[in-house]
This record gives C-alpha cells, structure tokens and sequence, in this order.
C-alpha cells in the first residue's frame, strides 16, 4: 500500500509519486499556526515567524480553529474500497476526496494481481485469520471476480439494447463509450469491496488529529499512522497532537454475522419520515446552482438552511459510496438488511441465484472472521439501510445531481423516489418540482454538455423506464 503526501496548503502542487520537495519542507506547520492565532489579538498583519505555545495555549484548550488553516492532500493507493466506504467517508464529512471510479475504470476488476493483493491484505492487518479461512475468503473473492469476468461482455451487448431502447437520442459514439459503463457499473455488485482502490483526500490538521484518535479498523489506523507520519516529517514539533492514539476496536453496527438467509431485492427504497417549511422556502433559479451552486453562500437563501428533509432509505454499498458525495447531508449508523441488489441487468442475464449463492458465502465467512475484515469482504450489492436529513438547499444540490440521467442507475431511483413522496408538496409550490430534476428539466439544455444522456426530453423523464 502508498501513502503518499501530495501537497501541504496551496504552495505546491508534484508528481504524487514524490513524498515531499523542498518547498513543502520549508513551510513550517506551527508558523502558520501561529501567525493566524495572532491575528485574533492584533491591530495590524502579525509578522511572520513569530512563533506562540501552540500546545499549551491553543491545543489544549480547545482553540482548534487556529488549526483548521493547514490542508494536506494525500495520494493513497491499494486500500480496500470498503475501507474508503465504511473507513474514511463513513462519519466525517470535514474532508475533501476524490476516489478511483468503480463504475468507469475498467482495469480494478480483472486485474491479474488483485487475488494476491487481497490476500496481501488479509495477511498484514488480520494475521490472526488461519490460512483456511484466508483461501476460502480468496475463494470467494475469485467467484466474484470469475462471475463479473465472464459476463461482462454479455452485459455490455445488453447495455447496448437497453440505451437504444431508453434514449433514442444516443448517438453511436455515445453508446460505445458507455455500454460497458453501465454495464460494469451494475455487474459490479457482484464484487466484494475488499478489492483494492485508490483515493485522494485533503484534510486540515485538527481533523487529521479527530480521524487519528479515532480510527476503528486496522487499515484505517495504518494509513493514519503513516498520513501522521508524513506531517512530522514536516514539521515534528507536532507531536505533542498526535500523543492519543485510537482506542477503537471496531463498529457496534454494520455486523454481517448477525444476518440470516439473504434475499434478492430489485430495487432501493425511499420512506419520507419528515419535512419542513415548504411554505417559506426561497426558490432559486437553475442559473443560481448550475454550474455554481449558490445556494450555501447567498444570503437570499439562508432560510432555506433551517428546513429539514429527512428520508428512510435503503440501497447498495455501491451506491452508499456515491451517496456520500453529498457531504452536507447527514446520515445516522448504516445497517446491513440482508438483502442484495439486482439491477436490470443482471436481472435481464439471469444471474440472480449466483447473487444470492455469493452473498451467502460472505455471510458464511463473516460467522468466523473479525468483523472489521467481514464488513469488507462484503459484495458491491450488500444493501445498508439508515436515516438522511438535509437541509432543503443541500437537498437541492443533491437532487439536481442524482436527477441526472447520468448518474447511476440506483441512485437516480432514490432521486426519483425522493420527488414522487414530495409530490404533494409540489401542488401548493409547483415552481419546486423543476428542484428536484436535473438542470435540462427546466432549461431544455444539457447541464453535462458532450455527455448527453440521449434521453427524448418531449417525454417526462420520470415515468419513462430507467434501465442504464
């Protein structure tokens, strides 16, 4: 596994594959630190260099904003997706990411190494695991790999049909670029998300510090250590912030060994449990959030931030992953229900009783390993349930995005889903409802410009089938 530190503040901007240069060693942490706690108690600019106790009269007294001023961007390669999914975006949403795409990078599942870095894997962070629970994990790993592989083709040819038949519009280019797409993107459910990824992730150092005292599992400790590591490398005056090590074991929640039989579901689900306001909501324009959203930094809409819509949702761990994108939504413990995603088209392949017969192993296997290796070894289709609330601009900016006949598949459900229980709402302010559709729903124009998803806008979009 890499760990490599990118770029510390805005000053520099390398090769990833270069740990540090010199101007990243030459701006010094605790400087920067100081010189923006001074200003808090200056009439002028405070002259740099000039250094405070930062331990003693803002570290440990809580004054961590002062803190908050120092970003570092980390390049982190051959961690486990599920250790991205429910590790590093499962809580906190103080970050900035970017992570390697299992809906468009074709190569992450039928990577000829991938059975030996997982094994890799199982052996440096759960060495307690016996070899024979370690090669029936790997056997199972290559059951889903050997699945995904010997159908994607098949899937793709099906892909093809179902984007003829649903956009009439595509055009032939458009169909060769995303058929496999869409059809690695729903096969994928198959996969366990112990499969190897990569990411990128800005973080400031007060929440480096939180992420570093907190982390629950073996992998995340790891790479935390070493993002620790890194920044003293820098600037080892810090220590003294990185003293408290974790004390966390694991999750309470998220235990597949307490699933029973599992049972295929064909699609997510959405429950409206509660919103608010609709009454004294501002309604911006789509030229007031498209391509720059406004609506968190104008002073028009800060009423919007008060009303809450909150959902019961339940969909794919593939689709938790995109979920969380939206980082200005806020999300209570996720559950296993024991249920698995069937997409159309693995349904359309007949492949369902190859879904249900490996995720019965994973649930096998997770009886008899710890359970911070269980939770990842489950497939892409495990499907989570929990509760979402957002303000009624954040969900609006969710919307605008998950209504797009871009997004994927699952996710767009739950978008559309979304709209109908809110459809009521709609008779009273029927100017809301173009909220909660993509920018061409009420412009006409396609927000994603080349990417044009071929759909015939003279039909509702949201009655219209929704297969890719």
């Amino acid at each position: 596994m890499k760990v490599v530190l990118v770029a510390k503040t805005n000053r520099f901007m390398g090769n990833i594959f270069l740990k540090l240069l010199g101007l990243v060693k030459r701006t010094k942490i605790i400087e920067i630190i100081s010189f923006v706690a001074r200003v808090c108690y200056l009439d002028r600019m405070p002259k740099w260099g000039k250094v405070v106790d930062v331990k003693n009269r803002l570290f440990k007294v809580g004054h961590h904003t002062t803190l908050q001023h120092t970003y570092f961007t980390f390049f982190v390669d051959g961690i486990a997706i599920g250790d991205i999914t429910f590790g590093f975006h499962l809580v906190s949403t103080i970050y900035t990411t970017c992570q390697r795409s299992g809906r468009f990078c074709f190569g992450m599942f039928s990577d000829p190494e991938a059975i030996e870095k997982i094994a890799g894997y199982v052996r440096k962070f759960w060495p307690e695991v016996s070899e024979q629970d370690l090669e029936e994990i790997l056997d199972y790993v290559q059951d889903c790999a050997n699945i995904f592989q010997d159908n994607i083709e098949a899937a793709t040819e099906v892909a093809e049909r179902f984007i003829r038949e649903d956009r009439p519009n595509a055009s032939d280019k458009y169909i060769k670029q995303n058929a496999k797409k869409f059809a690695q993107e729903q096969l994928r459910m198959f996969i366990p998300v112990i499969f190897p990824t990569a990411f990128a992730f800005t973080v400031n150092l007060s929440a480096l510090i939180a992420m570093y005292r907190t982390a629950w599992s073996e992998p995340m400790k790891h790479i935390l250590e070493e993002m620790v590591r890194q920044v003293l490398k820098i600037d080892p005056r810090l220590a003294f912030a990185f003293e408290e090590e974790s004390k966390n074991e694991g999750l309470s929640f998220l235990r597949p060994e307490n699933l029973g039989d599992i049972r295929i579901q064909y699609e997510p689900s959405l429950r409206l449990v509660a919103v608010d306001g609709i009454e004294e909501l501002v309604i911006p324009s789509s030229g007031q959030q498209h391509p720059v959203d406004k609506l968190h930094f104008d002073p028009k809409f800060m009423v919007n931030n008060i009303y809450h819509i909150k959902t019961k949702v339940e969909m794919s761990t593939a689709t938790l992953g995109q979920d969380q994108r939206h980082r200005t939504i806020l999300r209570d413990q996720p559950e296993f229900t024991g249920a698995i995603y069937c997409p159309p088209i693995i349904r359309a392949l007949g492949l369902e009783s190859d879904l249900e017969r490996i995720a019965r192993k994973w649930i096998s296997i997770s009886k008899r390993v710890p359970q911070n290796l269980a939770r990842i070894t489950a497939p892409y289709g495990a499907i989570l349930t929990f509760t979402k609330s957002g303000s009624v601009n954040a969900v609006f900016h969710e919307q605008g995005k998950r209504t797009c006949l871009c997004t994927q598949e699952e996710i767009w459900q739950l978008a559309s889903a979304l709209r109908d229980s809110l459809g009521p709402s709609f008779k009273d302010r029927p100017e809301l409802s173009n909220l909660f559709a993509p920018t061409c729903y009420a412009t006409g124009k396609c927000g994603e410009g080349g990417r044009y998803c071929g759909r015939d806008m003279d039909k509702d979009i949201f009655s219209s089938p929704r297969r890719v």
